[in-house]
Protein backbone atom coordinates (compact mmCIF):
# COMPACT_ATOMS: atom_id res chain seq x y z
CA UNK A 1 0.00 0.00 0.00
CA UNK A 2 1.10 3.29 -0.62
CA UNK A 3 2.59 5.29 2.25
CA UNK A 4 1.67 8.91 2.56
CA UNK A 5 1.80 9.23 6.50
CA UNK A 6 5.00 8.42 8.42
CA UNK A 7 5.13 7.54 12.51
CA UNK A 8 8.38 7.11 14.61
CA UNK A 9 7.51 4.36 17.21
CA UNK A 10 9.47 4.00 20.53
CA UNK A 11 8.99 0.82 22.53
CA UNK A 12 11.08 -0.90 24.64
CA UNK A 13 8.27 -3.87 24.41
CA UNK A 14 10.22 -5.59 21.10
CA UNK A 15 11.56 -8.40 20.16
CA UNK A 16 15.22 -9.38 19.99
CA UNK A 17 18.10 -11.68 19.56
CA UNK A 18 17.90 -12.39 23.02
CA UNK A 19 14.41 -12.12 23.84
CA UNK A 20 12.26 -13.36 20.57
CA UNK A 21 8.81 -13.59 22.39
CA UNK A 22 9.76 -10.20 24.78
CA UNK A 23 6.87 -7.66 23.38
CA UNK A 24 6.36 -9.79 20.08
CA UNK A 25 2.75 -8.43 20.11
CA UNK A 26 3.77 -5.06 19.81
CA UNK A 27 5.68 -6.10 16.62
CA UNK A 28 2.89 -7.71 15.32
CA UNK A 29 1.01 -4.99 16.00
CA UNK A 30 3.46 -2.48 13.88
CA UNK A 31 3.93 -5.21 11.27
CA UNK A 32 0.21 -5.22 10.19
CA UNK A 33 -0.01 -1.24 10.43
CA UNK A 34 3.20 -0.86 8.11
CA UNK A 35 1.74 -4.27 5.35
CA UNK A 36 -1.92 -3.27 5.26
CA UNK A 37 -1.96 0.52 6.16
CA UNK A 38 -0.49 4.22 4.18
CA UNK A 39 1.08 4.65 7.16
CA UNK A 40 4.95 3.88 7.04
CA UNK A 41 6.78 2.78 10.22
CA UNK A 42 10.07 3.45 11.97
CA UNK A 43 10.66 1.61 15.17
CA UNK A 44 13.22 2.78 17.73
CA UNK A 45 13.81 -0.46 20.56
CA UNK A 46 15.67 1.32 23.02
CA UNK A 47 18.18 -1.78 24.78
CA UNK A 48 18.82 -1.50 28.59
CA UNK A 49 22.30 -2.31 29.83
CA UNK A 50 23.85 -1.74 33.28
CA UNK A 51 27.64 -0.41 33.31
CA UNK A 52 28.71 -4.27 33.11
CA UNK A 53 27.20 -6.60 30.80
CA UNK A 54 27.13 -9.66 32.85
CA UNK A 55 24.71 -13.05 33.32
CA UNK A 56 21.67 -12.15 31.18
CA UNK A 57 22.49 -8.98 29.85
CA UNK A 58 25.30 -9.91 27.85
CA UNK A 59 22.76 -11.42 25.53
CA UNK A 60 20.77 -8.23 25.34
CA UNK A 61 24.29 -6.50 24.50
CA UNK A 62 24.72 -8.66 21.71
CA UNK A 63 20.97 -8.01 20.52
CA UNK A 64 21.75 -4.56 20.50
CA UNK A 65 21.97 -4.03 16.70
CA UNK A 66 19.60 -2.43 14.19
CA UNK A 67 18.10 -4.82 12.05
CA UNK A 68 15.72 -5.26 8.93
CA UNK A 69 12.39 -7.32 10.58
CA UNK A 70 8.67 -7.31 10.69
CA UNK A 71 9.17 -5.67 7.35
CA UNK A 72 10.50 -2.67 9.01
CA UNK A 73 14.11 -0.97 10.30
CA UNK A 74 14.59 -1.42 14.10
CA UNK A 75 16.85 0.80 15.74
CA UNK A 76 18.16 -0.23 19.00
CA UNK A 77 20.07 2.34 20.75
CA UNK A 78 21.36 1.72 24.16
CA UNK A 79 20.62 3.60 26.95
CA UNK A 80 22.05 3.11 30.88
CA UNK A 81 20.11 1.32 33.53
CA UNK A 82 20.03 0.80 36.85
CA UNK A 83 18.74 -2.44 37.53
CA UNK A 84 16.02 -2.21 40.33
CA UNK A 85 16.56 1.22 41.40
CA UNK A 86 16.66 3.41 38.20
CA UNK A 87 12.98 3.18 37.23
CA UNK A 88 12.67 6.68 38.48
CA UNK A 89 15.69 7.92 35.79
CA UNK A 90 14.39 5.71 33.21
CA UNK A 91 12.35 7.84 30.86
CA UNK A 92 15.18 10.67 30.86
CA UNK A 93 18.36 8.10 30.15
CA UNK A 94 16.12 6.20 27.10
CA UNK A 95 15.21 10.50 25.90
CA UNK A 96 19.37 11.30 25.89
CA UNK A 97 19.76 7.91 24.25
CA UNK A 98 17.17 8.26 21.55
CA UNK A 99 16.72 12.00 21.19
CA UNK A 100 20.03 12.04 18.56
CA UNK A 101 19.08 9.56 16.33
CA UNK A 102 15.30 10.62 15.88
CA UNK A 103 16.30 13.78 14.66
CA UNK A 104 18.79 12.01 12.15
CA UNK A 105 15.83 9.80 11.17
CA UNK A 106 12.97 12.71 11.40
CA UNK A 107 15.74 15.26 9.14
CA UNK A 108 16.61 12.06 6.67
CA UNK A 109 13.00 11.55 6.08
CA UNK A 110 9.91 13.61 8.37
CA UNK A 111 7.60 11.81 10.52
CA UNK A 112 4.09 13.15 11.12
CA UNK A 113 3.71 11.14 14.35
CA UNK A 114 5.64 10.18 17.24
CA UNK A 115 4.25 6.65 19.24
CA UNK A 116 4.75 5.14 22.39
CA UNK A 117 3.94 1.50 23.01
CA UNK A 118 3.93 1.25 26.00
CA UNK A 119 3.38 4.25 28.87
CA UNK A 120 6.66 3.95 31.15
CA UNK A 121 9.21 4.26 30.67
CA UNK A 122 8.42 4.71 26.79
CA UNK A 123 5.80 7.72 27.13
CA UNK A 124 7.57 10.53 29.10
CA UNK A 125 10.47 9.79 26.47
CA UNK A 126 8.06 10.13 23.76
CA UNK A 127 6.73 12.99 24.88
CA UNK A 128 9.84 14.69 25.10
CA UNK A 129 10.72 13.12 21.46
CA UNK A 130 8.04 14.67 20.35
CA UNK A 131 8.64 17.80 21.82
CA UNK A 132 11.99 18.59 20.38
CA UNK A 133 10.74 17.57 16.52
CA UNK A 134 7.72 19.41 16.84
CA UNK A 135 5.17 16.65 15.99
CA UNK A 136 1.76 15.14 17.99
CA UNK A 137 2.66 12.30 19.81
CA UNK A 138 0.41 9.31 20.78
CA UNK A 139 1.00 6.46 23.90
CA UNK A 140 -0.60 3.09 24.58
CA UNK A 141 -1.16 1.85 28.00
CA UNK A 142 -1.15 -2.39 28.26
CA UNK A 143 -1.72 -3.06 31.65
CA UNK A 144 1.47 -3.33 33.84
CA UNK A 145 2.74 0.22 33.15
CA UNK A 146 -0.35 1.46 34.94
CA UNK A 147 -0.55 -0.72 37.82
CA UNK A 148 2.54 -0.99 38.45
CA UNK A 149 4.03 2.19 38.18
CA UNK A 150 0.93 4.45 38.90
CA UNK A 151 1.45 3.07 42.50
CA UNK A 152 4.20 5.41 43.27
CA UNK A 153 4.32 8.52 43.45
CA UNK A 154 6.83 9.58 41.00
CA UNK A 155 5.51 7.15 38.27
CA UNK A 156 2.24 8.72 38.57
CA UNK A 157 2.98 11.75 38.17
CA UNK A 158 4.89 11.14 35.13
CA UNK A 159 2.15 9.06 33.60
CA UNK A 160 -0.33 12.08 34.18
CA UNK A 161 1.65 14.65 32.83
CA UNK A 162 2.46 12.39 29.58
CA UNK A 163 -1.34 11.60 29.24
CA UNK A 164 -2.24 15.37 29.36
CA UNK A 165 0.40 16.28 26.67
CA UNK A 166 -0.56 13.18 24.52
CA UNK A 167 -2.61 14.00 21.33
CA UNK A 168 -4.11 10.36 21.82
CA UNK A 169 -4.19 8.14 24.96
CA UNK A 170 -5.08 4.07 23.89
CA UNK A 171 -6.09 1.54 26.43
CA UNK A 172 -5.97 -2.67 25.75
CA UNK A 173 -9.17 -2.91 27.23
CA UNK A 174 -12.29 -0.97 28.56
CA UNK A 175 -11.19 -1.72 32.12
CA UNK A 176 -7.70 -0.42 31.81
CA UNK A 177 -9.40 2.83 30.38
CA UNK A 178 -11.36 2.81 33.56
CA UNK A 179 -8.25 2.08 35.67
CA UNK A 180 -6.57 5.03 34.25
CA UNK A 181 -9.53 7.63 34.71
CA UNK A 182 -9.29 6.40 38.20
CA UNK A 183 -5.43 7.45 38.14
CA UNK A 184 -6.29 10.99 37.12
CA UNK A 185 -6.77 10.99 33.11
CA UNK A 186 -9.49 12.28 31.24
CA UNK A 187 -11.60 8.79 30.32
CA UNK A 188 -12.87 10.65 27.26
CA UNK A 189 -9.09 11.07 25.80
CA UNK A 190 -8.76 7.21 26.02
CA UNK A 191 -9.44 5.08 22.80
CA UNK A 192 -9.89 1.30 23.80
CA UNK A 193 -7.38 -0.60 20.80
CA UNK A 194 -7.77 -4.22 21.42
CA UNK A 195 -4.89 -6.54 20.76
CA UNK A 196 -4.99 -8.80 16.93
CA UNK A 197 -4.33 -12.44 16.79
CA UNK A 198 -2.62 -14.01 13.68
CA UNK A 199 -5.84 -16.01 12.55
CA UNK A 200 -3.09 -18.77 10.47
CA UNK A 201 -1.07 -19.45 12.88
CA UNK A 202 -3.56 -19.68 16.05
CA UNK A 203 -6.37 -22.11 15.33
CA UNK A 204 -7.69 -25.91 16.53
CA UNK A 205 -5.35 -28.15 15.09
CA UNK A 206 -6.56 -31.94 14.64
CA UNK A 207 -6.75 -33.63 18.10
CA UNK A 208 -6.27 -37.12 17.22
CA UNK A 209 -2.59 -37.83 18.49
CA UNK A 210 -1.91 -34.64 19.40
CA UNK A 211 -0.94 -35.03 23.25
CA UNK A 212 0.89 -37.92 21.55
CA UNK A 213 2.99 -35.73 19.27
CA UNK A 214 3.55 -33.15 21.76
CA UNK A 215 4.75 -35.28 24.26
CA UNK A 216 7.14 -36.85 22.00
CA UNK A 217 8.95 -33.29 20.75
CA UNK A 218 9.12 -32.14 24.43
CA UNK A 219 10.18 -35.99 25.78
CA UNK A 220 6.82 -35.72 28.12
CA UNK A 221 4.75 -38.74 28.79
CA UNK A 222 1.56 -37.49 27.70
CA UNK A 223 -1.30 -40.21 27.87
CA UNK A 224 -4.53 -39.94 25.32
CA UNK A 225 -6.25 -40.02 29.03
CA UNK A 226 -3.70 -37.14 30.48
CA UNK A 227 -5.53 -34.11 31.01
CA UNK A 228 -2.88 -31.34 29.65
CA UNK A 229 -2.89 -27.60 31.30
CA UNK A 230 -0.86 -25.27 29.85
CA UNK A 231 -0.16 -22.07 31.50
CA UNK A 232 1.86 -19.37 29.00
CA UNK A 233 3.49 -15.81 30.85
CA UNK A 234 6.42 -15.19 32.25
CA UNK A 235 8.19 -16.89 35.28
CA UNK A 236 6.77 -14.19 37.91
CA UNK A 237 4.63 -13.92 40.86
CA UNK A 238 2.05 -11.83 39.36
CA UNK A 239 1.12 -14.78 36.70
CA UNK A 240 0.07 -17.05 39.60
CA UNK A 241 1.98 -20.43 38.26
CA UNK A 242 1.97 -21.00 41.88
CA UNK A 243 -1.87 -21.42 42.32
CA UNK A 244 -1.79 -23.78 39.36
CA UNK A 245 1.31 -25.75 41.08
CA UNK A 246 -0.54 -26.61 44.21
CA UNK A 247 -4.20 -27.29 42.28
CA UNK A 248 -2.20 -29.80 40.33
CA UNK A 249 -1.86 -31.81 43.87
CA UNK A 250 -5.60 -32.77 43.97
CA UNK A 251 -5.99 -33.30 39.91
CA UNK A 252 -4.07 -36.66 39.69
CA UNK A 253 -4.71 -37.08 36.06
CA UNK A 254 -3.22 -33.75 35.22
CA UNK A 255 0.01 -32.54 33.97
CA UNK A 256 0.80 -29.00 33.66
CA UNK A 257 3.41 -27.48 30.79
CA UNK A 258 4.64 -24.01 31.80
CA UNK A 259 5.55 -21.98 28.69
CA UNK A 260 7.99 -18.80 29.00
CA UNK A 261 10.70 -18.09 31.60
CA UNK A 262 11.44 -15.90 34.25
CA UNK A 263 12.88 -15.04 37.34
CA UNK A 264 10.54 -17.35 39.20
CA UNK A 265 11.19 -20.40 37.73
CA UNK A 266 13.55 -21.63 40.72
CA UNK A 267 10.81 -21.35 43.46
CA UNK A 268 8.43 -23.13 41.25
CA UNK A 269 10.58 -26.05 40.80
CA UNK A 270 11.02 -26.22 44.50
CA UNK A 271 7.11 -25.85 45.10
CA UNK A 272 6.52 -28.73 42.48
CA UNK A 273 8.82 -31.01 44.43
CA UNK A 274 7.30 -29.63 47.74
CA UNK A 275 3.94 -30.19 47.25
CA UNK A 276 4.91 -33.81 45.34
CA UNK A 277 3.96 -32.96 41.69
CA UNK A 278 7.43 -32.36 40.31
CA UNK A 279 6.92 -34.72 37.88
CA UNK A 280 3.70 -33.79 36.41
CA UNK A 281 5.35 -30.14 36.15
CA UNK A 282 7.31 -29.74 32.77
CA UNK A 283 8.92 -26.32 32.08
CA UNK A 284 9.20 -25.91 28.67
CA UNK A 285 10.88 -22.47 28.72
CA UNK A 286 10.45 -19.60 25.79
CA UNK A 287 9.52 -21.03 22.55
CA UNK A 288 8.80 -20.11 18.82
CA UNK A 289 5.00 -18.86 18.46
CA UNK A 290 4.82 -21.26 15.87
CA UNK A 291 5.40 -24.29 18.28
CA UNK A 292 2.15 -22.37 20.63
CA UNK A 293 -0.14 -23.43 18.61
CA UNK A 294 0.19 -27.23 19.15
CA UNK A 295 0.49 -27.37 22.51
CA UNK A 296 -2.53 -25.26 23.23
CA UNK A 297 -4.43 -27.34 21.08
CA UNK A 298 -3.82 -30.08 23.04
CA UNK A 299 -4.23 -29.02 26.03
CA UNK A 300 -7.64 -29.23 27.87
CA UNK A 301 -7.48 -26.18 29.39
CA UNK A 302 -5.09 -23.15 29.66
CA UNK A 303 -4.76 -21.51 32.92
CA UNK A 304 -3.42 -17.91 33.87
CA UNK A 305 -4.82 -16.76 37.46
CA UNK A 306 -2.80 -13.55 36.74
CA UNK A 307 -2.57 -10.72 39.86
CA UNK A 308 -3.24 -7.95 37.20
CA UNK A 309 -3.38 -7.86 33.14
CA UNK A 310 -4.20 -4.93 30.63
CA UNK A 311 -5.81 -7.73 27.86
CA UNK A 312 -3.59 -10.68 27.81
CA UNK A 313 -2.50 -12.14 24.53
CA UNK A 314 -2.45 -15.57 26.00
CA UNK A 315 -5.97 -15.10 26.58
CA UNK A 316 -6.96 -14.54 22.71
CA UNK A 317 -4.43 -16.86 21.70
CA UNK A 318 -5.46 -19.75 23.50
CA UNK A 319 -9.06 -19.35 22.25
CA UNK A 320 -8.11 -19.28 18.89
CA UNK A 321 -7.05 -22.62 19.52
CA UNK A 322 -10.07 -24.01 20.65
CA UNK A 323 -9.21 -24.20 23.88
CA UNK A 324 -11.03 -22.45 27.00
CA UNK A 325 -9.26 -20.19 29.45
CA UNK A 326 -9.18 -20.46 33.54
CA UNK A 327 -8.34 -16.82 34.44
CA UNK A 328 -8.58 -14.41 37.24
CA UNK A 329 -11.03 -11.44 36.87
CA UNK A 330 -7.79 -9.10 35.95
CA UNK A 331 -7.91 -6.93 33.67
CA UNK A 332 -10.27 -7.48 30.49
CA UNK A 333 -11.18 -11.12 31.78
CA UNK A 334 -14.64 -9.85 31.51
CA UNK A 335 -14.24 -8.54 28.05
CA UNK A 336 -12.95 -11.91 26.60
CA UNK A 337 -15.05 -14.48 28.71
CA UNK A 338 -18.17 -13.47 27.82
CA UNK A 339 -19.70 -16.58 27.43
CA UNK A 340 -19.31 -20.38 29.32
CA UNK A 341 -17.89 -21.33 25.57
CA UNK A 342 -14.57 -19.41 26.67
CA UNK A 343 -14.10 -20.59 29.89
CA UNK A 344 -14.56 -19.70 33.79
CA UNK A 345 -13.37 -16.56 35.64
CA UNK A 346 -12.18 -17.40 39.22
CA UNK A 347 -11.04 -16.08 42.55
CA UNK A 348 -7.19 -15.95 43.10
CA UNK A 349 -7.22 -19.05 45.33
CA UNK A 350 -5.97 -22.50 44.89
CA UNK A 351 -9.61 -24.12 45.91
CA UNK A 352 -10.92 -21.55 43.22
CA UNK A 353 -8.71 -22.41 40.46
CA UNK A 354 -8.90 -26.37 40.93
CA UNK A 355 -12.83 -26.28 40.87
CA UNK A 356 -12.37 -23.91 37.45
CA UNK A 357 -10.34 -26.45 36.03
CA UNK A 358 -12.33 -29.30 36.83
CA UNK A 359 -15.76 -27.50 35.47
CA UNK A 360 -13.97 -26.57 32.28
CA UNK A 361 -12.04 -30.08 31.62
CA UNK A 362 -15.66 -31.85 32.79
CA UNK A 363 -17.31 -30.32 30.31
CA UNK A 364 -15.26 -30.21 27.01
CA UNK A 365 -16.39 -27.58 24.59
CA UNK A 366 -16.33 -28.10 20.70
CA UNK A 367 -12.85 -26.57 19.54
CA UNK A 368 -14.77 -24.71 16.86
CA UNK A 369 -17.32 -23.15 19.07
CA UNK A 370 -14.62 -21.87 21.74
CA UNK A 371 -12.63 -20.50 18.33
CA UNK A 372 -15.31 -18.58 17.43
CA UNK A 373 -15.40 -16.54 20.83
CA UNK A 374 -12.53 -14.49 19.64
CA UNK A 375 -13.69 -14.12 15.72
CA UNK A 376 -13.21 -10.27 16.12
CA UNK A 377 -9.57 -10.14 16.62
CA UNK A 378 -7.02 -10.14 13.92
CA UNK A 379 -4.37 -8.27 13.62
CA UNK A 380 -5.67 -6.46 10.03
CA UNK A 381 -8.30 -5.17 12.42
CA UNK A 382 -5.79 -4.27 14.81
CA UNK A 383 -4.01 -2.55 12.50
CA UNK A 384 -6.65 0.06 11.12
CA UNK A 385 -7.70 1.00 14.60
CA UNK A 386 -4.49 1.79 14.34
CA UNK A 387 -4.20 3.54 11.39
CA UNK A 388 -7.94 5.59 12.07
CA UNK A 389 -6.42 6.52 15.91
CA UNK A 390 -3.35 7.90 13.99
CA UNK A 391 -4.92 9.67 11.49
CA UNK A 392 -7.31 11.44 13.86
CA UNK A 393 -4.60 13.23 16.03
CA UNK A 394 -1.44 13.50 13.10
Amino acid sequence: MAKTRRVLSLSTLFPNTAQPRFGIFVAKSLEALQRDTHWDTAVINPIGLPPLALGRYRALSEAARDTQEFGMTVHRPVFRLLPKVGGRLNPGLITKAVLPLARELHAQQPFDLVDAQFFYPDGPAAMAVARDLGLPFSVKARGADIHYWGARAYGRDALLKTADAAAGVLAVCETLADDMAELGMARDKITVHYTGLDRDLFRPMDHVGLKKRLGESFGIPLAASDTVLVTVGALIERKGQAFVIKALADLPNARLLLVGAGADETSLRGLARQVGVADRVHFLGSIEPALLPPILSAADAMVLPSASEGLANAWIEALACGTPIVITDAGGAREVVTSPAAGVIVARTCRAVREGIDEVTRNPRPPQTVAATVERFSWAANAAALAAHYDAIA
